[in-house]
């Protein structure tokens, strides 16, 4: 299989070329299970962050990474659901199409958990785009503003 070599935080990983189609292929990238570059990319990314009062990914591969943020950073976060919890009566739904699933997939996030966030500083963190505007919107969509690191 071809590889892509990745150097992140002055880390190095081969990662495998996967075919989205016939013309084009990403490498993959899956975060679980490697503390030591969890560690390395959350310090890399709270440096070049802007200031924000909340982190919030994805109910996927993200969660490893925005755990590791908010406990060097001393800030909370959450996770926008891939289905709705009993615990969450009220969650707002949105759907998206994902480039990394290349399925239409539905988000959810608790309108208590949007209230408890509603006029902080928001920082989406997930590595699809596609994901970062659906989670963007669900929160605009409910008076949040939202600020995305690049």
């Amino acid at each position: 299989m071809d590889t892509y070599t990745m150097t992140i935080a002055g880390l190095t990983r081969q990662l495998p070329l996967c075919p989205l189609n016939e013309h084009v292929r990403i490498a993959a990238f899956v975060i679980f299970g490697d503390v030591e570059i969890t560690v390395a990319s959350a310090k890399a990314l709270l440096e070049k962050a802007p200031e924000f009062d909340v982190l919030i990914t994805a109910e996927a591969k993200g969660i490893p990474l925005v755990y590791e943020m908010a406990r060097q950073s001393g800030k909370p976060y959450y996770i926008a659901r891939k289905y709705p919890k009993l615990y969450m009566p009220n969650a707002v739904a949105v759907q998206v199409r994902s480039i990394t699933t290349d399925k239409e997939q539905t988000l959810y996030m608790d309108e208590a958990e949007m209230a408890d966030i509603r006029g902080k500083r928001v920082l989406i963190v997930d590595d699809d785009a596609a994901i970062l505007l659906l989670i963007c919107d669900v929160l605009s969509d409910a008076g949040i503003g939202v600020r995305t690191a690049q």
